[in-house]
């Protein structure tokens, strides 16, 4: 019999160039906690916390929290595509130049090598003056340091950090969290996080294998995640509402040129011969089954298909 696995926490050292670059943005919700080097990251699970400490030359102090989504490797020029200056630098030359740096090599501008993304939602900052001490920390940790969260020292760092949520988290995002009903900072419970912008094109990147769910098309940087019925028209940013699609067939499946039918067949509009008098590229994918997800929990849901299907597509009478 497989023992339950305990609630925990992890404490990361945190440059303070990322952190304080990040306290800068308004309405972060999601944030890249990312790796010189991808070298994998299995101390959470989702909706657990990620605690931000200082290096002790910057303080040694825990400076912030977010909450773990997933872990994912990227070439840097897409994790800045899709998170942008919510990777902790404002520009992608600026977050290069950081890598580089921890990396020790010789700046390449043409090397587009990989990093690790731990990606965290819902971040908070603490007020310098509300900064603590980690307990239990040894100055020999290199990365980070896990926290049970059922005995000391874990309790009693976990209590400190949802204090500072209660007061400083707007919104949602005290629903992070539930504490056990008998005690206010009781063994918590937590919630798995809801995705971002940025996190829901990775998830949904991972989710068909790194290949367009239509061609099969594996070359990274002409794939894209699309939202089966978008955000702007009550669509969430959840992994059965998006499709992983080239470019191309990304534009015309948010003009309604292209569709996929809720028993996932791919249909192209014959408005594509009359609106552009060419077309016949795409309409030779008509009919073709859509490429599964690699988990079967992941597929498309048939009623955001179907809203895609009636409101969107271009049908011909």
């Amino acid at each position: 019999m497989v023992s339950p696995r305990l609630p925990t926490a992890f404490v990361g050292l945190t440059d303070a160039d990322w952190l304080e670059h990040l306290r800068t943005l308004s309405d972060l919700d999601e944030v890249n906690f990312w790796q010189p080097s991808p070298h994998g990251f299995s101390a959470l699970v989702p909706g657990e916390p990620f605690i931000f400490k200082l290096h002790a030359k910057q303080g040694g102090l825990a400076a912030g929290v977010a909450f773990f989504v997933k872990y994912i490797e990227l070439p840097v020029s897409i994790a800045w595509e899709y998170f942008g200056p919510a990777n902790g630098a404002s520009s992608l030359a600026e977050m290069r130049d950081r890598v580089e740096r921890y990396r020790r090599v010789r700046p390449d501008p043409l090397e587009d090598y990989r990093i690790g993304c731990v990606m965290l939602s819902n971040p908070v900052f603490f007020d310098p003056a509300d900064r603590f001490p980690v307990p239990g920390w040894h100055p020999s940790i290199q990365v980070g340091r896990r926290y049970p969260l059922v005995d000391e020292p874990g309790l009693g760092l976990w209590a400190r950090v949802q204090g500072l949520i209660s007061a400083r988290a707007k919104g949602d995002r005290i629903l992070a969290v539930h504490e056990a009903p008998a005690q206010r900072y009781g063994t918590p419970i937590f919630l798995r996080p809801r995705l971002g912008q940025a996190t829901f094109k990775a998830v949904v990147l991972e989710a068909y294998d790194r290949r367009c769910s239509v061609t099969g098309e594996k070359v990274l940087p002409t794939l894209e995640a699309a939202h089966i019925r978008p955000f702007a028209e009550g669509g969430e940013h959840r992994i059965d509402n998006g499709l992983l699609l080239r470019r191309d067939l990304h534009a015309l499946f948010d003009r309604g040129y292209l569709t996929v039918t809720p028993d996932l067949e791919v249909r192209v509009s014959r408005r594509l011969r009359t609106d552009f008098n060419n077309g016949e590229e795409y309409m030779a994918l008509s009919g073709r089954p859509l490429r599964s997800p690699v988990e079967p929990t992941h597929a498309p849901n048939p009623e955001f298909l179907e809203w895609h299907n009636q409101k969107k597509f271009k049908s011909v009478a």
